[in-house]
């Protein structure tokens, strides 16, 4: 079965699904509960690659776009617009956003395509800042990576990477200052600071922060799951430790987990 039959197929299912005959789960989700869904398997999508798994990455780009033909099907029924016009808009605005491709135009490099397609998003979308289209909805660390990549494209930006370094450190210093003062307002500003410096940094060092901390966050859960294996073994749970010995034995899971 070719590609464009078997995505046919999918529709197919998922017409069927939400049918009269079909079942009586998927025809009582709307685009709300679905969206819950959709930001489940695009993680679990996310984590496959991350682990490098290919035949979890193929699974859960499936789940993914399962989800998008069940969202398309939903705003179909309502007389919004269906999973055709889905495709064909994005068919039209990949065309579009690579004129150099398809078109005439000429760039140096791959820095001057991400400049071109931002430029060609805010003039399609009519947008009055160039920070106006980033989503709400995205996580804190990634919306502060992007903010920082926008405004670099017009030179708004540190040259080098030590430049960024001493702004993180100036931040650090200062939510130290401001950690006496039990001012938590003034804390959590400082924090946020010292947070948005960071994320900086690891955009100059072509780092997604938002991967490198769900990176230190499984090591943390790996790390942390070999203490209470220790325990066990030891006949302890977590309650009957201490500091000192789960110090000691964290140490001990450095040389043996990564």
């Amino acid at each position: 079965m070719k590609k464009g039959e078997k995505f046919k197929r999918l529709v197919e299912i998922m017409d069927i699904l939400r049918s009269d005959e079909g079942c009586p789960w998927d025809k009582a989700q709307d685009e709300k509960s679905i969206t819950n869904y959709f930001l489940e398997e695009v993680y679990e999508a996310v984590e496959a690659l991350e682990k490098e798994e290919v035949s979890s990455v193929a699974e859960e780009l499936g789940d993914v776009l399962m989800e998008i033909v069940f969202l398309a099907r939903i705003f179909e029924e309502k007389g919004e617009f269906n999973i055709g016009e889905v495709l064909e808009g994005i068919n039209q605005k990949m065309v579009r956003r690579h004129p150099h491709v398809f078109g005439s135009k000429q760039v140096k490099d791959a820095g001057e395509v991400s400049s071109e397609w931002e430029k060609q998003k805010r003039e399609e979308k009519e947008r009055g800042s160039l920070l106006e289209g980033i989503s709400k909805s995205s996580p804190a660390l990634f919306t502060a990576f992007k903010m920082g990549a926008l405004v670099s494209s017009y030179g708004f930006d540190w040259k080098q990477v030590s430049e960024v370094l001493n702004k993180a450190q100036e931040e650090m210093d200062e939510m130290e200052k401001a950690i006496p003062t039990q001012n938590r307002e003034q804390i959590s500003q400082e924090i946020g600071d010292m947070l948005f410096s960071l994320v900086q940094l690891s955009r100059h060092l072509n780092i997604n922060p938002e991967l490198a901390l769900r990176q230190t966050n499984q090591k943390f859960i790996r790390r942390f799951q070999y203490i209470e294996k220790k325990l066990k073994e030891k006949g302890k749970s977590l309650a009957e430790s201490n500091l000192e010995e789960m110090d000691r034995i964290w140490e001990e899971s450095k040389n043996k987990i990564s």
